[in-house]
C-alpha cells in the first residue's frame, strides 16, 4: 500500500485548504483513513478519521466544526477540508490506513502511513 498525501501550503489565518490522500496497491473501499499531524517541536496528533464503510467520522476537539473528513472509493482518495485555519494548524499533515478500521484516533492503529504535507497558517 502507497499513500500520497498532497494539497498543503501556505494560507492566512481564517482562509481554507483542502488535503487529499490517494492510496494505491489494494482495495480502498475496505480501508479505515485517519489524518494526523505533527507541529515543530510536538508529537504527532491525531485530526480527523473516518471509517472503513465511510458511516462513522471522528474528529479531535481543536477541529471539530472546522475540519471535515470524507471519502471517494472510486478515487482511491480520502480529502480533508480544512476551513477557519489558524496559526496552531500549522503542521505536518500526515494520511494512514488500516483495514477494516473505524478511523480511529490511536495511530497505533494504522499500519500505513503517507509522507505528510506541510500547511503553513500565517496570522
Amino acid at each position: 500500500v502507497q499513500l500520497q498525501a498532497s494539497g498543503g501550503g501556505l494560507v492566512q489565518a481564517g482562509g481554507s485548504l483542502r488535503l487529499s490522500c490517494a492510496a494505491s496497491g489494494r482495495t480502498f473501499s475496505s480501508a479505515a483513513m485517519g489524518w494526523f499531524r505533527q507541529a515543530p517541536g510536538k508529537e504527532r496528533a491525531f485530526v480527523a478519521g473516518i471509517s472503513w464503510s465511510g458511516d462513522s467520522t471522528n474528529y479531535a476537539d481543536s477541529v471539530k466544526g472546522r475540519f471535515t473528513i470524507s471519502r471517494d472509493n472510486a478515487k482511491n482518495t480520502v480529502y480533508l477540508q480544512m476551513n477557519d485555519l489558524k496559526p496552531e494548524d500549522t503542521a505536518v499533515y500526515y494520511c494512514a490506513l488500516e483495514y477494516w478500521g473505524s478511523g480511529s484516533d490511536r495511530s497505533g492503529e494504522y499500519r500505513y502511513w503517507g509522507q505528510g504535507t506541510l500547511v503553513t497558517v500565517s496570522s
